[in-house]
């Protein structure tokens, strides 16, 4: 089902334009105020990383290039797949080899991940293992995949 989008021009003196632009204002006022301090403040950020890296076990640095990273890498392996399922690239091995080229910087940045939190990659991956198989058993099901157990990240 298609989803019409339908704009009004409320007169020509351009008042739709302006309710469209106090909108925006508002909302970015919204924005602002339900905003973390250090998200707008680099002296406050500076403060957030300095305790964390001081306070904790966690690198922050690499954390925040783990996590970054992350996001990026698989942003751009989402990239090739919504091409090749919607838009028509094809799926042949030139795409498959770039496919695996992302899947190796998003390693890159998931052991970088494990580093920062001094975790063992290997425990990582049992524990997820452990995590799926309690939630799963033998076999996928939706219903567990949906309704979890009290505790199940």
């Amino acid at each position: 089902m298609l989803f019409k989008c339908y704009c009004y021009i409320i007169d020509k003196r351009g008042n739709a334009m302006n309710d469209t632009k106090k909108i925006f204002e508002t909302y970015c006022d919204f924005v602002t105020k339900v905003t973390s301090e250090p998200s707008l403040d680099i002296d406050s950020l500076k403060k957030s990383i300095e305790k964390i890296q001081n306070g904790s076990e966690i690198d922050a640095p690499r954390i925040l290039t783990a996590a970054l990273g992350l996001s990026s890498e698989s942003g751009e392996f989402t990239e090739i797949v919504k091409k090749i399922f919607l838009q028509g690239k094809p799926a042949d091995k030139e795409n498959v080899f770039h496919m695996k080229r992302e899947l190796g910087d998003i390693m890159w940045y998931w052991v970088t991940a494990c580093m920062a939190l001094k975790l063992d990659p290997t425990e990582v991956i049992l524990e997820n293992q452990k995590k799926l198989e309690a939630r799963y058993g033998e076999k996928f099901t939706v219903n567990q995949s949906e309704v979890r157990a009290k505790g199940d990240l």
